[in-house]
């Protein structure tokens, strides 16, 4: 992996770690969580600080993902995320993609060894790394622990409107996504809705 701009160190969380499958354990005894791709890629650890790399806390926390988002069970595992907070879950050995916006999960048909060699040969496309590239492009760097916020949300269509694109400590860019989801997920298709700016 390249622009590694964070790494776990120790395991500390051993008892998250006995839970996990053999391959994730093998990863994380190598390399405890990283983020790498200058941001573009935070694959979590098993640690209990900080929070914002613990597996546990994404996992079993208080704002567990299964807890929001109601296509995600409480056995997926929220092993990493991309630069503005979609989240890629272990199901079985499955590779499964959250849209964090709206909650919808795709299956990316990979296994977790060949969603590495994707993210390796292809950053930029495995990792919808565009907004990021923006960021970088006017000066930007992102600092470990933070996400990038974008305004408005993918999501919501508008007219040749270009997005703020901002970094944020990661609880508060994930809590905002939770609370925006939270306002979509049972409106009707086509419905207007009105929702605070990111801040």
């Amino acid at each position: 992996m390249k622009g590694i701009i964070y790494t776990g160190g120790e395991l500390t969380d051993l008892v998250t770690f006995a839970r996990l499958p053999s391959y994730l354990q093998a990863f994380l005894r190598e390399q405890n969580g990283v983020v790498a791709y200058f941001g573009g890629l935070h694959i979590r650890g098993c640690v209990s600080e900080p929070a914002w790399h613990s597996l546990s806390e994404a996992w079993q926390g208080l704002h567990a993902f299964w807890r929001v988002y109601d296509t995600v069970q409480e056995a997926d595992i929220p092993f990493a995320q991309d630069c503005v907070g979609n989240q890629f879950l272990l199901r079985g050995d499955a590779v499964l993609f959250l849209d964090t916006e709206t909650g919808e999960l795709a299956d990316l048909e990979v296994d977790f060894k060949h969603f590495l060699f994707g993210a390796e040969k292809f950053p930029l496309d495995a990792l919808g790394m565009e907004p990021l590239r923006s960021f970088q492009q006017r000066g930007g760097v992102l600092q470990p622990g933070q996400l990038l916020s974008l305004y408005p949300p993918v999501c919501v269509a508008t007219e040749k409107q270009t997005p703020t694109i901002q970094p944020k400590p990661a609880a508060e860019r994930l809590q905002w996504l939770a609370d925006f989801y939270r306002q979509i997920k049972d409106l009707p298709s086509g419905q207007r809705i009105r929702f605070r700016p990111a801040e």
